[in-house]
């Protein structure tokens, strides 16, 4: 079998690309169904990208590569296809956007999109014995129990990274850049809960609260919330990917307004009240129960000196922790490292030393941050390698 492109993987990025790389296209992938990360995502409506998206938004060795892809297939590109198939969508918070109705509405489109295109699309299809004979690729297909060789000049791997692994991911991406002599950015998993091996915090167990969450350097102001095994909640997951094992995250819990001045306040109007029940107005309970194992939050707000409240807003506003590690690629949302954008063109995303190979969404060393900026970069990059793959 003769082909033009053969695109592995029927995710966000591998059905983006598709849709634009034009006629003669297969798009391959193991799972029953295409677009299965898109279908769980946002919980269940898709947080399909982010009005605020700019290269700021991402992390990678290197910091510029992002700029070419999302500068030429923009945020408002896509709501306009989003608009053009007659989504609904609202913006939820801080610019995210999702759909009103099912996340299906988004695969529904790309499906549409790629039907337009013309291109094939195999489901429940093993990829093996790649190769590469200076002009043409060569790779098996097994398929329904019937093994296809297949010849294509251009190959596309769209294939994730390594989160989420009972949905069927692999590191099948970074296998074939290291085959084809790519180097790696050591993956791991982003976007994912912070564990602590004492259990500290499973009393707090559904607890959340706002807070400022901040790891090397970069901080993310939104709800943490304490799990039986550590720290989830967006501000956790943001600051996740920054975080390094075996270092500190530290925790603001009054991330908004002066909190020495409003307990200053209290105790002139409320000098009777417990400090904990006067604490109890700015945060969880359940919170200030387990801090007053640690802090002197004992007897009334009157008894306390500005000294003492100056002590115990530095805590409250400087909780340094260190986890002892993440909860993995069982949730992790996405994956950190992947393919060396040195290795890649920013305007194609093609490698830089095979001709007819290209790298596209996780599996390349770009990550967003929380809030449907992947998704932007999987559209993104779709489409600029599609694009250099029509015009060549």
């Amino acid at each position: 079998m003769q082909i033009e492109t053969l695109i592995i993987g029927a995710g966000a990025a591998g059905m983006m690309a598709a849709a634009h790389v034009g006629p003669d296209v297969l798009i391959v992938d193991h799972a029953k169904a295409p677009g299965e990360k898109i279908r769980i995502s946002g919980g269940g409506r898709c947080n399909f990208t982010n009005l605020h998206t700019s290269p700021a938004n991402f992390i990678s060795q290197n910091k510029h590569f992002c700029k070419s892809a999302l500068g030429r297939y923009t945020q408002w590109d896509f709501i306009g296809l989003v608009d053009q198939h007659k989504i609904p969508w609202h913006e939820k918070t801080l610019g995210q956007l999702f759909c009103d109705t099912s996340a299906r509405d988004i695969i529904a489109m790309l499906r549409a999109e790629m039907d337009r295109a013309g291109a094939q699309l195999w489901l429940q299809t093993d990829v093996s014995d790649i190769s590469h004979d200076g002009s043409h690729f060569h790779a098996t297909l097994m398929r329904e129990g019937r093994r296809t060789q297949v010849q294509m000049r251009n190959l596309v791997v769209a294939s994730g990274g390594k989160s989420i692994p009972k949905m069927g991911a692999t590191g099948l991406g970074y296998q074939i850049a290291q085959q084809f002599g790519l180097p790696i950015a050591e993956p791991r998993p982003g976007l994912v809960p912070l564990t602590f091996s004492d259990n500290k915090f499973k009393p707090l167990a559904g607890t959340a609260t706002p807070a400022r969450v901040s790891a090397n350097g970069t901080s993310f102001d939104e709800a943490i919330l304490f799990t039986h095994r550590g720290l989830s909640g967006p501000a956790v997951l943001q600051a996740s990917s920054y975080w390094q094992e075996g270092e500190a995250i530290c925790i603001n819990l009054a991330p908004t307004g002066d909190l020495m001045g409003q307990l200053q306040q209290h105790r002139k109007r409320d000098g009777r009240r417990a400090f904990t029940t006067i604490l109890g107005q700015h945060l969880p309970n359940r919170l200030v129960d387990h801090l007053a194992d640690e802090l002197p939050l004992a007897g009334n707000i009157a008894d306390q000196s500005d000294d003492t409240l100056a002590a115990i807003c530095t805590a409250l506003t400087n909780w340094t922790l260190t986890p002892s590690g993440s909860e993995g690629y069982r949730t992790a949302e996405v994956t950190l490292g992947g393919v060396d954008t040195d290795a890649l063109s920013s305007k194609t995303m093609a490698a830089k030393s095979v001709p007819g190979l290209y790298f596209i969404g996780e599996c390349v060393d770009v990550t967003g941050w929380l809030g449907g900026y992947n998704f932007q970069w999987a559209w993104s990059s779709g489409w600029a390698a599609g694009q250099a793959i029509r015009s060549t």
